[in-house]
Order: C-alpha cells, then sequence, then structure tokens
C-alpha cells in the first residue's frame, strides 16, 4: 500500500476559484485533523534566492500533515534540499481568469462599490473606470504581455524566463505539472476536480463535495460574484487571444491531461466540440464562483459553525 501524503502545497492562482477552494479547506482541516498553513502575504508571487530558501524551510518543518497555500510561483524544494511536497491547483479559461481580474481589481464583488473603493484609495478615477476595450485596443500595460502572462509562471517556478511569454516557460511549466503536480483542476469542471482530490488525497479532501454541495455553502458562490463585468467586442478578444497564445496552449494542454484523468476513473466529461476560440460569450455555471482576496475570514464565520457540529 501506499505510503500516506502528510506534504501539499496549493499555490493558487488568482482569481481561479481558491477562495471557495480556501474555504473548504478550513472546514475539512477541522474535520480531518490536517494543520492548514496559511499566509498573509498576497501579492508576492515571485521570490529571491533567500526568500524561496527561508519559505520551504518553514513550509517543511510545518507539523504534518500539513496542506500550504499562498499565491505564489512554483518552488522547486529538491533544489534546496528539501523533499519535495505534492503540488495540486486549479486554473481557468484565461480570458476569463483576466476579465474576472480586471473587474474585480476596480469593483470588487458583493460588498459593494464603495466598499471596494476605500480597499483600493490608490487607484485613481481614470483607471478605475478604464473601458476595457480602450485598454485592450490601445495596448495599456494591463492588458498586454507580460501581465497578461499569468498562469503560465505559476507552473513554469521562480527562474527569471517563467517571466516572459514564450515556449521555454510553456515546455517548462508541462514539465512541471507532469512531474510535481498531484492534479491540476479546470474550473469549470469544478465538482470533478473536487471528486479527483477526494479520490486522491482522502486524508485531505474525504467529503469535500458534500460539503461544497451543502445548500449552506452554495450560497457563497453567490456571494463572491464580480460586479459590472462587460464583455470586450469581438475584436479585443481576438486581439488577448492572440496575445494569450501561450496561455491557452498551457490551459488547453491541463484540460486535455484533466479529462484523461476523469476518463481513467471513470467520470463522464461533458464532451463539447471544440470551439476555433475559447467560449467568452457564454457563460459557464461557475461564473460565480469567483474567489474573493482572501484576507477577510469573518463573512465566513458562519459558514465554518454549520460545520463544527
Amino acid at each position: 500500500s501506499q505510503l500516506p501524503i502528510l506534504q501539499v502545497v496549493y499555490n493558487r492562482v488568482g482569481k481561479c476559484g481558491s477562495r471557495t477552494v480556501v474555504l473548504l479547506l478550513r472546514i475539512l482541516s477541522e474535520k480531518h485533523g490536517f494543520n492548514l498553513v496559511t499566509s498573509d502575504i498576497h501579492n508576492k508571487t515571485r521570490l529571491t534566492k533567500n526568500e524561496q530558501m527561508e519559505l520551504i524551510k518553514n513550509i517543511s518543518t510545518a507539523e504534518q500533515p500539513y496542506l500550504f497555500t499562498r499565491h505564489v510561483h512554483f518552488l522547486n524544494f529538491s533544489r534546496f534540499g528539501g523533499d519535495q511536497p505534492v503540488y495540486i491547483n486549479i486554473i481557468r479559461d484565461p480570458v476569463n481568469r483576466f476579465l474576472s481580474n480586471y473587474f474585480f481589481r476596480r469593483f470588487g464583488d458583493w460588498r459593494g462599490e464603495q466598499n471596494h473603493m476605500i480597499r483600493t484609495p490608490s487607484m485613481r478615477q481614470e483607471e478605475r473606470y478604464l473601458d476595457i476595450n480602450v485598454c485592450i485596443l490601445e495596448n495599456y500595460p494591463e492588458c498586454s504581455n507580460p501581465r497578461l502572462f499569468y498562469i503560465i509562471p505559476y507552473f513554469c517556478g521562480q527562474h527569471p524566463r517563467c517571466r516572459e511569454p514564450g515556449e521555454w516557460a510553456l515546455e517548462r511549466a508541462k514539465l512541471n505539472v507532469n512531474e510535481n503536480f498531484l492534479l491540476v483542476g479546470i474550473l469549470e469542471e469544478l465538482e470533478d476536480v473536487l471528486l479527483l482530490l477526494e479520490r486522491f488525497l482522502p486524508h485531505y479532501f474525504k467529503d469535500v463535495l458534500s460539503i461544497y454541495k451543502n445548500p449552506e455553502h452554495r450560497k457563497l458562490g453567490n456571494l463572491t460574484v464580480t460586479v459590472k463585468k462587460t464583455v470586450p467586442s469581438p475584436e479585443a478578444i481576438q486581439i488577448l487571444y492572440q496575445r494569450m497564445r501561450y496561455e491557452y496552449e498551457f490551459y488547453y494542454y491541463v484540460k486535455e491531461q484533466f479529462h484523461l484523468l476523469k476518463r481513467k476513473f471513470g467520470l463522464k466529461s461533458h464532451i463539447r466540440k471544440p470551439r476555433p476560440r475559447p467560449e467568452f460569450f457564454i457563460p459557464s455555471p461557475l461564473e460565480t464562483e469567483e474567489p474573493i482576496d482572501d484576507e477577510e475570514e469573518d463573512d465566513e464565520k458562519w459558514l465554518e459553525d454549520i460545520y463544527k457540529r
């Protein structure tokens, strides 16, 4: 029989349902008694060599079984003489992720615009109300590379070339997915992701699907919807698609691997005919499952209490 897995790292990609998953992990860690290690650092994904060593040391010495989670690009533990933990992650359609982030930065979620203005006070009005088509068509930094090259570095790692859009970073990201990630799921199929996590990491994820489907928890999806989403023009979408072609190559690669895994374990994929370009205009059922910033925990206090019974 296999040795139990005692070290898990979820280096969560931003705006890919991670708020929902972290919430589930809080409930699960109490239920199953594993050590959930979270981080207060939300916007530092790239680390210096010393910071990498420091973080790896801190994670490696955590009480086992642990699950460490933070928005951080892949860390190679073995390079610094540590035990390589098992990695898991979730990604989503790159343009949908980008749009979600674009509007979230400006207007937040259900807690309302006023609240968000207070949370991002330094943003100038003209930036906050910048039309997304203008941003894309006129090549504003936020809507062009390297800023659009977002998902791949989470899997490529800390090497400076991991942040340059291109084949090198793409191939290294794929290699890491194959060698170091137990599972990279697709947000559009979150229930199947949770099912596979339950199958592969029962000590951490047993019962996750029933908790997620509990009506009390379903409410949460609607609380975290990003407001004021508008769909860019087809022309702008085409440009984004072109700028994000490496991100799409990676996304489709991961999606294919995920579907192979699902078939292997007898889960049916919703087979759709592949489209010539991504399905931007069809809001997926998970359109509401936006994660919110991970700082606020009080909103979920009531939810956690339900599961302590």
